[in-house]
């Protein structure tokens, strides 16, 4: 029964002191929105940064007002009392407390009848705690709001106890205790275990209040003389009930708050914004060219500008105008010609091509394609020597030419701007996958674009290039999706020759 008695009025009256505090119950809450924050991880990183440059942490001081009462033999009628103590932090969950407690208790069975036994007591005592805080293995939020914790340990008391037992008279309710009839406990020093449990509510990184419960049951032969009378084996235990004021005490320049106060992952999410600012740093491109500011040898070019794999500025002719500025980008200057801001050359320098030079130029750009696309790369030439030029490919069912392509396209210009009589004719193919009449309509389509390129940016006269198709037939591999099929072919165009016409229609069909 006692110890039942010592349960319930631990559990019952915190909380009813907490509500009389207050003035109003507390609404229940979510423990984990009490727990987060609107810090950042980054700002949570800083948080990190400067409590690390610190070497130790404060230690807590604690007053405790209380409300004492003894689970004995005789009923209880209450007490006052205050606590003292200090707490030091081993880490962010295990503590160490040096606990002081001044108790006074009285009790009155108040039967109004013989055997009546009334007392008062008063208690003083000292304990060392074991403390470990339950709600700070969260990764979530930074500072800790809340501590919940549980302690035990163990210490030593005196007490003194006046009692008073009624004999042939009752003793009325409000009457004093009569020395003639008092029996008196002297004080004598006795062990104690004790155990307790508690919350606390951070109110600012200096100070914090709390709602805490401690059980001091004494040991040896006055285990149950607390209120002054021996009726059972089982020992009396001082009970009380707090409100705590704790101040951290300590030099806020060199020592954090104490550490269960402090969420025991923020070193892990430092390293982890480290991490993230590595990763930032090695990966940052400032320009947006591509090309990482750790290799960008140019990290300011202009947005777009082509730049090589250093983050250079391309320029393919080495005129010394960027491509990006540059109008004529893939023309080289011969010896003797000067360009101008815009990469075009102001004092061109034309003289006729010869045959062999043509052949010549012919034979450089086809070693430059098989250089640049392998096995992909082919070049044909039939008995009259008619298709003499590089070869355009297309990816599946485009036909869009490839930026890729512009420096070849440029060097079939060069050509027919050195020879203006020469006339070619610009024939279209794919290879065998889908309908036929979709693949003629999309090989057309592929040679007007080739014919639009050279009319648009180089100036070539529309009416010097005929443009002809032939669908997926006279493929050069039999492979049906094969890259060398899907192609743009240029051939000499004989006298005579003539332009096919548009194809009638497309189908809806997929070709390629």
């Amino acid at each position: 029964m006692k110890l039942l008695h010592t349960l319930s009025l631990a559990v019952l009256l915190p909380l009813s002191y907490g509500v009389q505090a207050q003035g109003t119950p507390v609404p229940a809450t979510d423990d984990s929105k009490m727990e987060t924050t609107d810090m950042t991880i980054e700002e949570l990183a800083d948080v990190a940064a400067m409590e690390g440059k610190k070497t130790g942490s404060m230690f807590e001081f604690g007053l405790r007002p209380t409300y004492s009462w003894v689970a004995g033999d005789v009923d209880a009628t209450g007490g006052y009392g205050l606590g003292i103590h200090a707490r030091k932090a081993f880490d962010h969950i295990f503590s160490v407390r040096l606990d002081g407690l001044y108790a006074a208790t009285s009790g009155d069975n108040e039967s109004g009848r013989r055997g009546n036994r009334r007392f008062e007591s008063r208690w003083t005592s000292g304990t060392v705690f074991a403390v470990a805080t339950l709600n700070n293995l969260k990764y979530e939020g930074g500072q800790r709001n809340t501590n919940i914790y549980l302690m035990g340990g163990a210490g030593g008391n005196t007490f003194k106890v006046a009692s008073q037992k009624a004999n042939a008279d009752n003793f009325a309710e409000d009457e004093p205790l009569d020395n003639e009839r008092n029996d008196i406990l002297d004080r004598e020093f006795g062990a104690h275990w004790a155990a307790g449990a508690g919350v606390a509510f951070r109110i600012s990184s200096r100070f914090n209040v709390g709602l805490e419960y401690q059980a001091l049951i004494p040991l040896g032969k006055r285990a149950d003389l607390i209120d002054g009378y021996k009726a059972s084996n089982f020992r009396d235990v001082q009970n009380a009930a707090s409100l705590s004021l704790n101040f951290n005490i300590g030099n806020a320049a060199t020592q954090m708050e104490p550490r269960y106060w402090e969420n025991p992952f923020n070193g892990v999410k430092k390293d982890l914004v480290d991490m993230d600012g590595k990763v930032n740093a090695a990966t940052n491109d400032a320009d947006g060219d591509g090309v990482v500011d750790a290799i960008d040898q140019e990290a300011n070019t202009p947005m777009g500008a082509p730049v090589d794999t250093k983050g250079r500025l391309l320029d393919s002719d080495g005129d010394g105008v960027a491509d990006y500025k540059d109008l004529e980008p893939f023309f080289p200057p011969r010896a003797g010609e000067t360009v101008d801001a815009n990469g075009v050359v102001t004092n061109r320098i034309d003289k006729p091509i010869t045959e062999d030079r043509i052949q010549e130029m012919i034979d450089a750009s086809i070693s430059k394609i098989k250089a640049d696309l392998g096995p992909t790369s082919t070049t044909v030439v039939t008995n009259r020597g008619e298709m003499y030029l590089p070869i355009i490919y297309f990816p599946l069912n485009q036909a869009t030419v490839k930026y890729a392509d512009y420096g070849t396209l440029s060097s079939v210009a060069r050509v027919m701007k050195g020879n203006p009589d020469m006339r070619l004719i610009v024939r279209g193919y794919t290879d065998k996958v889908g309908s036929d009449s979709y693949n003629r309509e999309l090989s057309y389509r592929r040679a007007s674009n080739v014919i639009s390129h050279l009319v648009n940016q180089h100036g070539i006269s529309r009416d010097r290039l005929i443009l002809q198709y032939r669908g997926e037939d006279e493929n050069l591999v039999p492979q049906d999706r094969s890259v060398v099929n899907r192609r743009v072919e240029f051939l000499s165009a004989e006298a005579g020759a003539r332009e096919d016409g548009a194809p009638a229609g497309s189908s809806n069909r997929r070709g390629y």
